[in-house]
């Protein structure tokens, strides 16, 4: 065991005495591998750091969460309230009545014209529920940060997103609870900051009570979202499949042919994490090239490397070398290209994960681009990387291996 330790750590010197001398070809080998390395390590942290933040943003609505929404595949996007799909206060009866149903409530959103100080900006207006019971259903999603939430009968209170308290550049000032906002026109009195969630478009929205949203927008008893409460005890995917018969049946629609739909929260994130897993998958491929590019530059510079070291392959036949030693110092420098490679690759990956993430939190205040990494992450590059360079140096090794000692001494 020793002497096989012994053999091998002379191996690796030779290696490395080998790519020291032939620093510019070197660094021109290992290029396209820290390349590919790089990207996916920075794509895979980055999408890491998405799903965590998303997984967060999730949390807040509640894992025994029920959602409704009108729109599907045929008559439009989740949310959408034309004149073919609504859901109104009679299918929310029907929710609550549905078995496994605690608590169902609405809420409604549109872009409105906001106006503080003087300056106009378009964000998201929000109508809730007043009361307290009704908002429960919504989880932790509306709460605030200062001051308080709405009280039962209010109607021109305004809670404004958590940007509008803390950067001045938005609105020319600093939003407090007392000021007084404008939304689409109409007078609100802030009572309160929602809690900062890293999503830009809910950090600048607006909330104001359903009744005012309804007279405002213009769409009376029609809600964008509708969310259930489900009873300890059930499971959410059963009562979901409850609710959507009831309105389905109500309604006189096929099934498959609904428009409306119906989710669970972690249905909602499955889909979420699927888009993702996919897109992650295509950027990588197309990384994948630059990894392939690498293995075939290592496997040209071994081959020339073989041909460089014809003579001194025959010396080490000749005072007693093995076809496997010869083979095993090739393969080990081989893998020692694709291992430095994956270092410095893994180093740029990360520093671009953290270059994403710092560009999106101070320029695009979003805390949803986030990079994450993991030992497993690190480990799992640097042995892809150090396997990729062994592989391509397989061919160029055993070609060293298999020079005759005689020849190989008369090789000038």
């Amino acid at each position: 065991m020793q002497k096989l330790f012994i053999k091998l750590k002379d191996y690796f010197l030779l290696a490395v005495k080998g790519m020291k001398n032939r620093k510019l070809r070197s660094w021109l080998t290992m290029l396209g591998i820290f390349v590919g390395i790089a990207a996916v390590v920075g794509l895979i942290s980055i999408s890491k750091g998405m799903e965590a933040a998303i997984k967060e943003q999730f949390s807040t609505i509640g894992a025994d969460r029920v959602i409704v929404q009108p729109g599907s595949a045929f008559f439009g996007p989740p949310g959408s309230s034309s004149g073919l799909s609504k859901v109104t206060q009679h299918d929310i009866d029907l929710i609550k009545r549905a078995r496994g149903v605690k608590e169902a409530g609405g809420f409604v959103f549109k872009t409105s014209k906001f106006e503080f100080n003087g300056r106009t900006k378009y964000s998201l207006g929000i109508g809730i529920p007043a009361d307290e019971e009704s908002r429960r259903v919504f989880g932790t999603r509306f709460s605030v940060s200062q001051g308080r939430e709405f009280r039962k009968g209010e109607k021109k209170a305004a809670i404004v997103g958590n940007s509008y308290s803390t950067d001045e550049k938005l609105m020319g000032r600093t939003i407090k609870p007392g000021d007084t906002v404008k939304v689409e026109g109409e007078e609100f009195k802030v009572v309160g900051i929602r809690r900062k969630l890293g999503d830009p478009a809910n950090d600048v929205s607006v909330i104001i009570p359903i009744e005012t949203a309804w007279e405002i927008y213009g769409n009376k008893d029609e809600y964008a979202l509708v969310s259930a409460e489900v009873e300890a005890g059930f499971r959410p995917v059963d009562v979901a499949a409850r609710i959507k018969e009831v309105i389905r049946k109500d309604r006189g629609q096929e099934e498959g042919n609904e428009d409306f739909q119906v989710q669970t929260s972690e249905d909602l994130f499955a889909s979420f994490t699927t888009i993702l897993s996919i897109v992650q998958a295509v950027i990588i491929g197309i990384a994948a090239i630059s990894l392939v590019v690498g293995s075939i530059g290592v496997m040209n510079t071994m081959y020339t490397a073989v041909l460089e070291r014809t003579r001194e392959i025959g010396i080490m036949k000749a005072v007693g070398a093995k076809n496997r030693d010869v083979m095993l110092l090739f393969l080990i420098e081989s893998g020692l290209y694709g291992l430095v490679g994956g270092l410095v690759g893994i180093a740029f990956g990360l520093g671009m994960g953290k270059m994403v993430e710092f560009a999106a939190t101070n320029f695009l205040g979003s805390e949803l681009l986030k990079a994450s990494t993991s030992p497993f992450l690190i480990l799992g590059a640097l042995a892809f990387s150090f396997v990729l360079g062994c592989v391509s140096g397989v061919a160029p090794a055993r070609q060293a291996a298999r020079l005759n000692p005689v020849q190989a001494l008369r090789y000038e």
